[in-house]
């Protein structure tokens, strides 16, 4: 990975959605919606607080983790999609 984030930021990996419903109808790709989960691939530092100590990140590189559709910045890296967020825009890890 080419990238480190800076502060309370992380990289993530978006992950695919299934391409069909419980009930087997096939979606194609432009009615899918993009996906909410995610791996995380690097992390930042942390966040300085009011006294300058640095807080460390509750997620660590590998955790599948939730985010709003919407959420974070997406940058092109060896032609894959990533997003660049805050740790606060994401919503929750997902226990294995």
């Amino acid at each position: 990975m080419n990238l480190r984030p800076l502060h309370d930021r992380v990289i993530v990996k978006r992950l695919e959605n299934e391409t069909k419903t419980a009930s087997g109808i096939v979606l194609p790709d432009n009615a899918a919606e993009k996906p909410d989960q995610g791996e995380v691939l690097a992390v930042g530092p942390g966040k300085k607080n009011d006294q300058g100590v640095v807080s460390p990140l509750n997620v660590k590189v590998g955790d599948r983790v939730l985010f709003g559709k919407y959420s974070g910045q997406t940058v092109k890296m060896n032609g894959e999609e990533l997003l660049v967020m805050k740790e606060d825009d994401l919503f929750a890890v997902v226990e294995k």
